[in-house]
């Protein structure tokens, strides 16, 4: 996303896509062993306790004989992009170049295929080292439209998860995020309003208003990822991309009265459309 060869400057390109202009100029440096077991383990403990933060991590995984302090603990939680979930007060105060967007959801009916999309992003560990994953979700059938992965946390495999979605599925009334800066940043933000796509938000730190994707995260990381150890990110790429296919076609939900994700929202769509996607 950024061109160094551009005539605007980097730091307004930077700023434009709503990332530092650090980032821009930083070299990652190879996580140790040690660390990408203790990401692994912390990534398993946050699927089953999202509330815990810093401390709490540190005291189970104490109690599991490993000692990592807290101030490692919280700097690998920011390094993954995991937070203790929560609501906090003055949670809708608005950065002055992030503007946040109120949660559109609450008490709304979802009753049909693409009124209302949800998108996040997750972590991913692999044999040595790690990716991250971004999905867009269909609400109503639970369905996954379009997902990609990246070596770091920008936007632009945000944005391109969505154009995906898109191109394949037209556009839904509503998408819903969380307050992550990728999905506040105007580049994200100004993709969704050209195409005329209301924007939503959660709480910060509530998990329970976009909790349909972290159910497919725990979906996704129990029945492949942590069966797996990917040695890199095209394996990733591939495994993740099987699994995502028995998840819409093959695996029955009980929310969705037994059907998959793929008959659910077939079952709902105009007849043209439905044969579409079923021959997609």
């Amino acid at each position: 996303m950024i061109d160094r060869t551009h005539a605007l400057p980097v730091v307004r390109q930077a700023r434009s896509l709503g990332i530092s202009r650090a980032s821009v100029y930083y070299r990652p440096r190879a996580v140790s062993d040690a660390d990408l077991g203790l990401m692994r383990r912390m990534d398993a403990l946050h699927l089953e306790h999202p509330f815990a933060g810093s401390r709490m991590l540190r005291d189970m995984l104490r109690r599991e004989g490993l000692c990592p302090g807290r101030r490692h603990v919280a700097s690998l939680m920011r390094r993954m992009g995991i937070e203790a979930l929560y609501r906090r007060p003055a949670s809708s105060r608005r950065h002055p170049n992030h503007p946040v967007h109120p949660y559109l959801l609450r008490g709304l009916a979802v009753t049909r295929p693409n009124q209302v999309w949800a998108m996040d992003i997750t972590y991913v560990p692999m044999a040595r080292g790690y990716v991250f994953l971004a999905a867009v979700v269909d609400w109503y059938s639970r369905r996954v439209l379009a997902w990609k992965l990246s070596i770091t946390m920008d936007v632009s495999f945000c944005r391109e998860a969505v154009d995906e979605a898109i191109a394949r599925h037209g556009t839904p009334e509503i998408c819903n995020t969380d307050q992550g800066s990728q999905f506040t940043s105007e580049a994200f933000i100004s993709l969704l309003q050209e195409n005329g796509i209301a924007v939503s938000m959660d709480g910060r730190g509530s998990w329970k208003d976009n909790v349909f994707v972290e159910r497919l995260w725990k979906s996704v990381k129990y029945e492949e990822v942590y069966l797996r150890a990917y040695d890199s990110v095209s394996e990733a790429r591939v495994g993740l991309g099987r699994y995502f296919v028995f998840y819409n076609s093959r695996r029955p939900h009980s929310s969705l009265g037994g059907m998959t994700p793929d008959e659910f929202y077939a079952k709902s769509l105009p007849a043209p459309e439905a044969a579409q996607n079923t021959a997609a």
